[in-house]
Parts: C-alpha cells; sequence; structure tokens
C-alpha cells in the first residue's frame, strides 16, 4: 500500500462523517464540527495509525474507524486549545471561537470529544480493550499536557526538562498512541508495539519543536499561524527557556521589559524577542534538541522486524514532517 491510498481511505472517512452531519439540527452545534475538519491539515495521526496497520500486515479496513476517530480527537484538543490561546488563526482561518464564538467552540468540542469514542470503539472486538486503554491514556494526558502548558503561563520558573516532559503530554503521546493502536489492530507483538509508541513519541517531541520554531521564524501564510503568536502570548517555548538560560544580566532585563510589554505592541514585541533569539543563536540550538528526539525515534524504529519497503515509507513520512517549510 502506497500513501495516496491511505491518504483516500482517511478523506473518504472525513467525507462520510460531514455528510452525516450536513443538515443536523442545531446546525450552530454541529456546523463548527464540519468547518473545523474541512480546514485541513496533514491528518499525519489517522495516516500514521493506517500505516502502523499495514507495517504488520494488517486490514486497513479494521483500523480505518478507529484512525478516524483519532483525527476528531485531534481536531477537539486543536478547537478547545485555540479558545485557551485567544488564537485568532488556524490553518489561515478564522478559529471556531473567533468565528462564532466561545461557548459554541466549547459545545462543539465537546461533541467532537464524544464522536472520536464513537469512532475508536469499532475497533476489533479482539483488541477492543487494549485500543481503548491506550486511546484513554493519551487523551487524559493530552489534557494534563494542556494543564501544565497552562500552569507554565504563571510559573516564575520552567526548566527545560518540565517543558519536554510537557510536550511529550500534550503533543507526543498522541502521535505514540495513534502508533500503537494501529499497531495493535495489525496483530503486532507486543515488544513491536511499544517500540512504535516510543517511535511515535519521540518523533511528536521533535515536530512540536519544530512547531516552536516555525511559529517564531517560519511564513505564517506557510504555516497557517499567525507569526510570533507564542511571542505575543509569552508561552514558555523552549526558545524562550533556553533565551532566558544563555541571556547575559542585560539581554535578560530586556527579554524581561518583552514579555511585559502591552499587546498593543504585538508587532514590535514580536521583532524585539525574535532579534534577541537570533543574538543569542537559539534557534540553531533548538534545531539540534529536534534532531535529537528524531534520531532518537528512528532508533526504536530500526529495532522493528518488518518489510523494509513499508518501513522506508515510514522514514520517508517522518523525515518529511522534519521538512516542513520555515
Amino acid at each position: 500500500m502506497n500513501l495516496n491510498h491511505f491518504k483516500e481511505l482517511i478523506d473518504f472517512e472525513l467525507e462520510e462523517f460531514n455528510k452525516s452531519l450536513a443538515g443536523k439540527r442545531p446546525e450552530s452545534l454541529y456546523a463548527p464540527i464540519c468547518y473545523t475538519l474541512d480546514l485541513g491539515g496533514k491528518r499525519m495521526r489517522p495516516l500514521l495509525t493506517l500505516i502502523a496497520c499495514d507495517l504488520f500486515d494488517g486490514a486497513l479496513s479494521e483500523a480505518v474507524k478507529p484512525a478516524m476517530g483519532i483525527e476528531i480527537f485531534h481536531n477537539f484538543t486543536l478547537l478547545h486549545d485555540d479558545i485557551m490561546d485567544k488564537a485568532p488563526l488556524r490553518r489561515n482561518q478564522p478559529t471556531v471561537h473567533k468565528k462564532w464564538n466561545a461557548d459554541i467552540a466549547i459545545l462543539s468540542g465537546d461533541t467532537m470529544f464524544v464522536q472520536s469514542f464513537q469512532y475508536v470503539m469499532q475497533a476489533p472486538a479482539g483488541v477492543l480493550k487494549e485500543v481503548l486503554d491506550v486511546f484513554t491514556k493519551a487523551a487524559i494526558e493530552v489534557c494534563e499536557g494542556q494543564q501544565m502548558d497552562m500552569d507554565f503561563e504563571t510559573a516564575p520558573n520552567v526548566s527545560i526538562p518540565h517543558y519536554i516532559k510537557m510536550i511529550g503530554l500534550k503533543t507526543s503521546v498522541l502521535l505514540a498512541a495513534c502508533m500503537k493502536i494501529g499497531a495493535i489492530i495489525g496483530g503486532a507483538r507486543p515488544e513491536d508495539a511499544n517500540h512504535l509508541y516510543e517511535f511515535g513519541k519521540n518523533l511528536g517531541i521533535a515536530f512540536q519543536l519544530h512547531d516552536d520554531i516555525l511559529d517564531v521564524f517560519g511564513n505564517s501564510h506557510k504555516v497557517g499561524k499567525q507569526t510570533g503568536g507564542d511571542i505575543v502570548s509569552n508561552k514558555k517555548t523552549y526558545l524562550l527557556l533556553k533565551a532566558m538560560d544563555m541571556a547575559d544580566r542585560y539581554k535578560k532585563e530586556e527579554l524581561m521589559m518583552w514579555l511585559h510589554a502591552s499587546e498593543s505592541n504585538a508587532a514590535e514585541k514580536v521583532e524585539a524577542v525574535k532579534a534577541i533569539y537570533e543574538y543569542l543563536g537559539v534557534k540553531a540550538l533548538a534545531e539540534t534538541e529536534m534532531m535529537k528526539f528524531y534520531d532518537k525515534s528512528l532508533l526504536h524504529l530500526n529495532q522493528i522486524p518488518c518489510n523494509p519497503d513499508k518501513k522506508q515509507q515510514l522514514i520517508n513520512f517522518a523525515a518529511n514532517l522534519m521538512q516542513r517549510e520555515s
């Protein structure tokens, strides 16, 4: 199977899902769900679920519904995250809470959460409990990671190891879970399913570090989000924490001044903080950290005995995630 076939399966399921919601009442509950899923995205989580299943010659027909459930769950988290982050854009379009309002966004997100379980529960009966155990554990950990992220906003000191732990929960455990779920449905041995979990977890951390870099140094049109959004909201990212560690007294004072600046000076703030990052060279350090986790992910993948062509397809997919345009 090739990646295009996997994409076609996911696109078909998404289309059928949106058709099932068309005209459903109340429209103000279901229209934001369709809007959210129509915004696009890489669909990497459901694709990785199918790739993992196929890696062990499993039946894709048994994995496609759980894969769809994971995609719905992921988009639910984005919808709620955008409210908490006060984000104006998602994939170059207004976020749901901006297009409608926060109350509608919360309730539509809650509905998506339930719908995600409806899909994941269509895993084969023989592995259903195991699949649900992996999924529910990841769902709780995503919430733990999001809470840690919010706690960091008011925490006076956040260490880089604590930040890595947070993104491991908020971002990477879902990637890890979708890989393990696909492997379980595909009939993988427990040790191989666990190696795929670790592959996904380390890849997810690398992916989030890349996202941190793109938020500051990326092109907003290509990335699909407001450039410098993390700076404007004073998010404690790897770049900021590394800059605080490396800055001398004067640069640290300058950085703190901008962190306390009014949001009305957002553009000026972004450029000033970005200049500090460039002066300290934290972008290169973040890229080195990113590659450390990426390389670790491949070490786990290499432990799995399987069809080399299928493994190479997964390696290529991972490499493309790390080569998003900046």
